[in-house]
């Protein structure tokens, strides 16, 4: 070998080594701000609030099974949960959970990587390249994106504490967050990635409500293709369906960020897109409202009725960028306009249409959440719609519209926007329930260890299941949710487990519950006998752990996980489908990561 090739390889070996040091460092914990949130104690309902089994309104429906599967529907609601004062300490939510929440701000970097946890900006990214090519992108800008990392749930042991309990969710910007940053070549970082979000992205078709109630319950299990010691549950929830001429009229006020970071394409651009599906979709006793934030706030449009489309996508024709985000003073001011045009037995929305970012006036989740908890209880709910890429704060637009008992969308491209503002409108502006909340009750004869999938940010106390003065989720118009366990059984002995569902009518403060059982006898015997719908919940839940780095998932194979979903993918299909491709490209991101470079 001559001297100047032995020169070349010295010089690269060193090129290498000062690239991996800069990996490093870009990846010390120092990069990250961390705000511990506060969570509560957990402990099972009191022997007080037991009673309301007994007069609370229970579905009648008898078990129904679903074509080709053993899921169990609506029954009378079973009897009340064990006297817990002979139910063994519970568990404290931090207990349950493997880390503790954190909010995370990071650094973006290729070459060296996000930091385990959630770090934002992409580990060793990839770009799509050409014509359904696709290979790892190399160096990023620096973002200032946010997210919270909520810790990942873990295995309790059921004789400690047999109750697991959460508010429902129907958010889904989760996924799309992560579908974004998938297509342009990048893992999502970790903390972006809650499991809830990615499964009720999806429908399943589970028995629809037969009684009274607006809810039925599907449950079905079988063992799990992952881990030949464990089992899986599936609980899932039908909200009624609720024709679009039926819902109540609409009453709309829509905040747009219109600050400088908002300029770019995809955020101005496909935001104003967004919103003229919207108003195209809106009926003519339905009213929009206009205001913006920027450094100054601004009312672009008063309360105007939808007859009057012209005008309305006129107004949002002429929305333009530029300065600070005062959007404490912008949600002030679109809370009057809303209040103004605010009337009973009507849908009052204010939808905040922005990338969460804020710097001037209050600028902090704690005071502008304040805010909002007031308009809520003045009667007006919240939804927030997410856009852009570099600077998000997730955490800020999650919370809004969690404590707005409203939806969280982000939109990453037109064809999310019809879903969301078409083809689900009166699912996205119509709450057919409140503060709804799930109880799981397992029995330790039956199931000696159990872990919820997701739902960590949602975590309620047992003790609070009944106290209806907690809040908890709200729910749209035929809208699903779904929550996976994964179970390790003892013995097959009835019930495997009792889940209870509470909620409250939109406009009322009396609770009611629907409860249903899971008798041993509707296990599937393995995986394959499992309905379509539940292969491939599993599949999706079990990806988001694996994005999200959860321990539990550490010997998971992604290539297992999607012959998975490929066998409970039809081919018109069309979001399973982009699931697929999903999986693919993660597969790629993943080798690449782990590869020495």
């Amino acid at each position: 070998m001559s001297q100047t090739s032995r020169a070349i390889r010295a010089i690269t070996l060193l090129l290498s080594l000062i690239l991996i040091s800069v990996a490093c460092n870009q990846n010390k914990p120092a990069s990250t701000t961390i705000e511990k949130q506060e969570t509560s104690t957990k402990t099972p309902a009191t022997p007080e609030t037991d009673h309301s089994y007994a007069t609370s309104p229970t579905s009648n429906q008898s078990v129904r099974d679903k074509e080709a599967d053993d899921s169990v529907a609506n029954e009378a609601a079973p009897p009340p949960a064990s006297d817990p004062a002979k139910v063994a300490p519970v568990l404290t939510p931090e207990a349950k959970r493997s880390a503790k929440p954190q909010s995370v701000a990071g650094i973006g970097g290729g070459v060296a990587g996000g930091v385990a946890g959630g770090v934002v900006g992409g580990r060793n990214g990839a770009t799509p390249q050409g014509s359904g090519s696709f290979a790892p992108q190399e160096e990023r800008e620096s973002t200032t994106e946010q997210y919270t990392n909520y810790g990942v749930n873990r295995m309790v042991e059921t004789a400690k504490d047999r109750f697991s309990t959460f508010a429902i969710d129907v958010d889904t910007a989760s996924y799309t967050i992560a579908r974004r940053k998938l297509n342009e070549g990048q893992l999502p970082p970790a903390a972006a990635v809650r499991v809830e979000e990615f499964v009720n992205y999806f429908k399943y078709q589970y028995v629809a409500p037969a009684t009274a109630h607006p809810f039925a319950l599907t449950l079905e299990g079988a063992p799990s293709p992952l881990n030949q010691r464990r089992h899986l549950l599936r609980v899932g929830v039908q909200g009624r369906q609720v024709e679009a001429q039926q819902r109540p009229d609409a009453h709309l006020t829509f905040l747009v960020d219109t600050s400088g970071s908002m300029q770019s394409v995809d955020k101005i651009g496909l935001l104003k897109e967004s919103l003229k599906l919207l108003v195209n979709n809106l009926r003519a006793s339905d009213t929009v409202a206009i205001t913006t934030y920027a450094g100054g706030v601004s009312i672009v449009l008063p309360p105007t009725s939808a007859a009057n489309k012209g005008e309305i996508l006129a107004a949002i024709s002429n929305l333009n960028t530029g300065g600070g985000t005062a959007m404490s003073s912008g949600i002030e001011l679109a809370y009057q306009q809303a209040h103004a045009q605010l009337k009973r037995n009507a849908i009052n929305r204010s939808i905040i249409c922005s990338d969460g970012d804020a710097n001037i006036g209050n600028t902090t989740p704690t005071a502008i959440l304040k805010q909002i908890e007031g308009y809520v209880k003045e009667g007006v709910t919240v939804s927030t719609i997410g856009f852009g890429m570099g600077n998000y704060k997730d955490t800020m637009m999650e919370q809004f519209a969690n404590k707005g008992n409203g939806n969280y969308y982000y939109i990453d491209n037109l064809a999310q926007a019809r879903r969301v503002f078409g083809e689900q409108l009166t699912g996205t502006l119509q709450v057919i329930a409140k503060d709804v909340k799930i109880q799981v009750e397992f029995n330790p004869n039956a199931v000696s260890r159990y872990r919820l999938l997701g739902y960590e940010n949602r975590d309620i106390a047992d003790k609070d299941f009944r106290n209806d003065k907690v809040d908890a989720g709200e729910i749209g118009a035929g809208h699903t949710v779904t929550a996976i366990y994964e179970l390790e059984l003892q013995s097959p002995v009835d019930p495997i487990a009792t889940v209870r569902l509470r909620y409250k009518a939109p406009n009322g403060e009396q609770a009611q519950e629907v409860a249903a059982q899971l008798p041993a006898a509707r296990l599937h015997q393995n995986f394959a006998q499992a309905s379509e719908d539940f292969r491939f919940s599993i599949a999706v839940a079990a990806f988001a752990e694996v994005l999200r780095d959860s321990k539990e998932a550490k010997q998971w194979s992604l290539a297992t996980i999607a012959n998975i979903a490929r066998q409970a993918a039809p081919a018109q299909s069309t979001e399973r489908q982009e699931f697929l491709s999903l999986l693919d490209k993660a597969q790629i991101l993943k080798a690449h990561a782990t590869t020495p470079q």
